[in-house]
């Protein structure tokens, strides 16, 4: 996942479009349940990645492209029926335009629907964040923090500002529960810090300074103390915010 711009959407079994597709753990659930699928990314390469894997599963109704959750450019209005972007079109840089777009893609009648990182929580991600930030270089000036699309006001006025009214707003607290039973809580921080990008990113600043054992360290602790597995595996929930629109 790359803080910049990507999206993924997908539809009612017609068509559906996913952001920030990644690694297509929501595009290809959509598409073996019939959905016509769309996943847009920014990265060539998981974008190639998610050809190839639809193509090994055979889902000939699934297909990926390259696009900025900034500016859909290439895409029509109204093509999807349901717009999805699971801790994805949450780091792009621009939300005003990345609610913009969702809601101009999306055929009306139809869904949006986001899975976003709430600021300040106590689970684990959210504090994941918090501290690979610590590690961090300062952002540029005008940056706009991701985790402000955990927040519901921000919410509300991006998307009324695309369009929508607030009644049309829906926010839900669920919880992920990343469930990794042969793994230990050190072995979950090394996935992390091998695939996710803003921990990515923590690591090589920390490293670069002489703190990456002290980011290690800290994530470490994190991890174990919100385990819940009584089995030496991991179980570990972070609490997220599920925005649904209706446009």
């Amino acid at each position: 996942m790359k803080p910049s711009s990507t999206l993924s959407a997908s539809a009612r079994l017609s068509a559906s479009s996913t952001w920030a597709a990644g690694t297509a753990q929501t595009a290809v659930p959509l598409a073996r349940l019939g959905a016509d699928v769309t996943g847009i990314d920014i990265a060539s390469n998981l974008v190639a990645a998610g050809n190839k894997r639809a193509a090994a599963e055979g889902l000939t109704n699934l297909k990926f492209q390259e696009g900025d959750a900034c500016d859909l450019e290439g895409v029509p209005d109204h093509s999807f029926d349901l717009t999805i972007s699971v801790f994805g079109a949450m780091f792009a840089p621009r939300p005003f335009n990345v609610a913009r777009e969702m809601v101009r893609v999306t055929r009306p009648g139809g869904r949006i629907v986001m899975g976003n990182w709430i600021p300040n929580d106590p689970t684990f991600v959210a504090q994941l964040l918090k501290i690979s930030s610590a590690f961090t270089p300062p952002p540029p000036e005008g940056f706009i923090s991701p985790m402000t699309w955990g927040s519901e006001p921000h919410i509300v006025e991006r998307f009324s500002q695309a369009g929508v009214p607030s009644e049309n707003i829906s926010l839900t607290r669920d919880t992920f529960v990343f469930e990794a039973p042969h793994q230990t809580p050190m072995q979950v921080i090394e996935t992390f810090r091998s695939f996710y990008g803003p921990t990515m990113n923590a690591y090589d600043a920390a490293e670069k300074n002489g703190r990456a054992d002290d980011l290690h360290r800290q994530l470490v602790e994190l991890a174990t103390t919100q385990n819940t597995s009584p089995n030496g595996g991991s179980s570990i929930p972070a609490t997220f915010l599920r925005v649904t629109v209706s446009v």
